[in-house]
């Protein structure tokens, strides 16, 4: 069973949008999967229940209780968990026990990245992940990358201490997906294909630690 915590210091860098996409796509894989709603906004877990009477189902549970994983079913393959927003390192340290690695949303704007840069440093400190127990890995999220700001933007983050695994560009697809309780691996047009391919090496990062 792989486990992944998705987490971000700062609001709005999109960490509901990479949990429910990846869940939706271990569960278009096949997969049994679970996504944890740690977050009191509740916005994974409603996502989760509009998708409930679709083939690809995800079961969505609360994660605001710390007993959480003993509702997660036997045959669960894939647990994917939203964090809270605005998390802090310590509050990170609380699910390594739990986990099998962090992925980290990281927006191309100055701001972001300014917060970004303190909280990794604290990851980086934290035992498991300084031990290398638990992989820690960023995505660059909403990227232009046809603009000077994202290009910069994603040099700034390749000088962080953990590896960028996935640059994804900005597009409205992800959200008109999660109005309907869907992801951009629901849909095979071929311009939707051509975002699914800013997550192969995510993906591909992730499969070694299945």
């Amino acid at each position: 069973m792989l486990k992944v915590l998705v987490a971000s210091s700062k609001g709005g860098a999109g960490k509901t949008t990479i949990a429910t996409n990846l869940a939706a796509y271990y569960a278009v894989d096949g997969k049994n999967t679970v996504l944890v709603d740690a977050d009191r906004q509740g916005s994974s877990q409603r996502w989760a229940e509009k998708r409930a009477r679709m083939p690809n189902a995800v079961l969505g549970l609360s994660g605001l209780r710390r007993d959480w994983m003993r509702h997660v079913p036997d045959d669960a393959e894939r647990i994917v968990i939203d964090s809270a927003a605005g998390i802090r390192s310590g509050e990170v340290g609380e699910f390594l026990d739990t986990v099998d690695a962090v992925i980290v949303p990281i927006l191309p704007s100055a701001i972001d990245l300014e917060a970004a840069e303190p909280f990794l440093a604290d990851l980086a400190d934290l035992p498991r992940i300084k031990r290398g127990k638990v992989p820690v890995a960023l995505v660059a999220n909403r990227l232009k990358p046809w603009t000077n700001a994202s290009q910069q933007a994603v040099d700034t983050i390749k000088r962080f201490p953990f590896p960028i695994v996935a640059e994804l560009r900005d597009t409205q697809g992800y959200v008109l997906a999660s109005e309907l309780g869907r992801s951009i691996f629901d849909y095979n047009s071929e311009l939707v294909r051509s975002h699914q391919d800013d997550w192969a090496k995510l993906i591909r990062w992730l499969r070694k630690l299945a």
